[in-house]
């Protein structure tokens, strides 16, 4: 009996088919007028903190540093897609929520790399307190120009452009990039600077070069998270930027798995939707809140899924080769018994 593999333009088609499907199944139902705006909102929050958790994942999980200032990034996305959008608002939406997007993203990753370049030579807590910084900085400087940002009274009357089509599509596009590059040389490069760092340094691997790229890429997608964040509360308050809003993003990351785009997307989909769902608990749902995430890192310290992605192709395969596997099972256990 053969092993049956799917080639690789029909793993490209079913991924396609799927993603359509998946699309326009929840537009029908975020947009069929049966859900409460509440749940509305959730969901909508869902996708944006899973893009933030995949995007830190590339720093935590992949190339195994420990960045404290992921919420500067999305602070510098937020506040640069809020304000081109604003200045932006005669040309037509598609136009200017692309560009918005992209403009976020690039500012946003061009912070990166001006904080990356100093604080990527740094290793641990070192690196976690000039990340930490970083993030105040930004929204210290935020509250400080009150001109141009709105300082602490916050910058008002955002064009509301985030929906659920543009998340769903933005976070798709995400973890697609994040996966080429991770499986890419690229990516094996980070991954071997994870693993060891002298040793990557020894094989001809430029270490500062890809730390960089990684803080990034990590930032560029942060920052596109955050101006679909800034469309979608239609306002922003440097208070949304803090400390804890860093602290919570790693929860994600470090809840799901680090390394695992699918664990960072379970995990942040939990997190954001458990407070909402527990509302009628309103006095114990922070204490369930942080008794699941010490039962989990008890019970699953690797995370939710470790370093494990789902794949459809895979669980695809594994059906069609069952008949396969058996075969080669009782094969194996007559040769044993032989």
């Amino acid at each position: 009996m053969k092993y049956t593999k799917i080639k690789t333009p029909y793993k490209y088609l079913i991924n396609i088919v799927v993603i359509v499907a998946l699309l326009f199944i929840g537009n029908a139902i975020y947009n069929g007028g049966g859900l409460p705006r509440a749940t509305k909102s959730v969901i909508l929050q869902c996708g944006i903190y899973s893009m933030l958790a995949v995007s830190l994942n590339i720093c935590t999980g992949y190339l195994g540093q420990l960045p404290l200032g992921h919420a500067g990034f999305m602070a510098v996305g937020a506040y640069t897609g809020a304000l081109f959008w604003k200045a932006a608002a005669a040309l037509p939406a598609p136009v200017a929520i692309v560009l918005g997007l992209l403009i976020a993203g690039i500012v946003a990753a061009l912070f990166g790399v001006l904080i990356g370049i100093p604080a990527l030579r740094l290793k641990g807590d070192y690196l976690a307190i000039i990340t930490l910084g970083f993030g105040e900085i930004i929204r210290i400087v935020i509250i400080n120009l009150p001109s141009v940002t709105g300082g602490t009274p916050g910058l008002l009357n955002i064009p509301k452009y985030t929906t659920f089509s543009l998340t769903f599509i933005c976070l798709v596009i995400c973890c697609y990039v994040i996966h080429a590059v991770i499986h890419s040389r690229h990516g094996r490069a980070i991954l071997s600077i994870r693993d060891n760092e002298i040793a990557a340094e020894c094989s001809g691997i430029n270490l500062t070069f890809y730390k960089v790229f990684a803080f990034a890429l990590s930032a560029f997608f942060a920052g596109v998270a955050g101006a679909l964040y800034a469309g979608f509360q239609g306002s922003l308050f440097p208070s949304l930027f803090g400390f804890m809003q860093s602290i919570n993003i790693l929860v994600m990351v470090v809840l799901g798995g680090m390394g695992s785009m699918t664990g960072s997307v379970i995990a942040a989909t939990a997190l954001t939707a458990l407070p909402s769902l527990m509302q009628d608990l309103a006095d114990y749902r922070m204490v369930i809140y942080s008794l699941l995430l010490i039962v989990v890192m008890i019970f699953k310290p690797s995370g939710l899924m470790g370093q494990k992605d789902i794949s459809l192709v895979k669980g695809i395969e594994y059906l069609l080769n069952f008949k396969y596997r058996k075969a080669n099972k009782a094969s194996k256990e007559d040769k044993t018994n032989e």
